[in-house]
């Protein structure tokens, strides 16, 4: 199941500004790495950001939204940003199964 990660955080955290938060940021992609069969993620498909909104937007196929805040726990995105997890879904697979309503 995929899900989207939105995590905000505000200028006075922003790692371009903070040295904490930059520290966490520069060790989340190697925690991710060591942390992702612990938490049932089946792969990263996307980890995006918009600097100037201060957002990071993440894509995740995972099992479940719990396994997900407990990675964001454990990788430390929460410590500085605050999280949103959604369930997505492809484009296609939704326009399939509208198609099949006919």
């Amino acid at each position: 199941m995929l899900f989207g990660i939105f995590a905000v955080h505000s200028p006075e955290s922003c790692p371009l500004n903070n040295q904490k938060s930059k520290k966490i940021f520069l060790d989340i992609q190697k925690k991710m790495k060591a942390n992702v069969r612990k938490f049932n993620i089946t792969k990263v498909v996307g980890f995006y950001m918009s600097v100037l909104e201060h957002e990071w937007i993440i894509i995740l196929d995972a099992k479940s939204a719990h396994d997900i805040e407990q990675l964001c726990i454990a990788v430390g995105i929460s410590s500085i940003s605050t999280v949103k997890i959604v369930p997505m879904n492809d484009f296609r697979v939704t326009i399939k199964r509208l198609q099949s309503q006919k």
